[in-house]
């Protein structure tokens, strides 16, 4: 899929979004700065100016990213507040990958799977991304368990991780098989064990 610019868009922006895209779409070893260059129509000096190294560029792009997440622009909403808004963001991660033609894993885990024991500074922006995403995950389930909607055994920072686990490990299955298929089973069985922690008593898709 070709990178599209808006009108008017800067040099350092359009070099963080044509990397970002690279990225996405054949990780971050196999992308070169020169391929960054071509793809954002910008120049050698202009690269350099803006991003010391490729190192420098793929904390940048990171960065971009979370702070996307935080202000709520990112493609997938982790902000939760009911049951049927975590079904929606299980949902839009099957129609992102769709988009793709089930292509492509989740952005975040494609660098993320990269790291190596050198790769530090990457290795903490993606963790502080999944942190992130945890943290919004874990405040709702906890709000559930305020309310009286979850069980008492229900353990809401586990049940974040487990969100998380399943939606990487689903994705990179999808990507594998090249079919949303094991992507939606996943999610699936995955809502419905999250499920099973509302008590009995409750409507969850009326819960929040």
């Amino acid at each position: 899929m070709k990178t599209v610019f808006g009108k008017g868009i800067g040099a350092r922006d359009r070099i963080l979004q044509a990397a970002s895209e690279l990225f996405h779409k054949q990780g971050v070893r196999a992308t070169s700065p020169d391929e960054i260059i071509q793809v954002s129509g910008t120049g050698k000096g202009q690269f350099y100016y803006y991003f010391k190294s490729k190192e420098g560029l793929v904390h940048e792009v990171l960065q971009a990213s979370l702070q996307a997440l935080r202000s709520g622009t990112a493609p997938i909403n982790y902000e939760i507040h009911s049951w049927d808004d975590l079904e929606y963001c299980f949902l839009c991660h099957i129609a992102l990958q769709k988009k793709f033609n089930m292509t492509r894993g989740c952005p975040i885990g494609t660098v993320g799977n990269e790291i190596d024991e050198q790769d530090e500074l990457i290795r903490q922006d993606v963790g502080l991304i999944f942190e992130v995403m945890r943290n919004r995950l874990a405040t709702f389930f906890v709000k559930e368990m305020a309310t009286g909607r979850l069980m008492d055994h229900a353990a809401p920072e586990r049940m974040a991780d487990f969100c998380i686990a399943t939606i990487q490990g689903a994705l990179l299955m999808g990507k594998i098989t090249r079919s949303s298929g094991p992507v939606e089973a996943a999610f699936h069985e995955a809502f419905q064990h999250l499920k099973r922690y509302v008590r009995q008593d409750i409507n969850y898709t009326k819960a929040g």
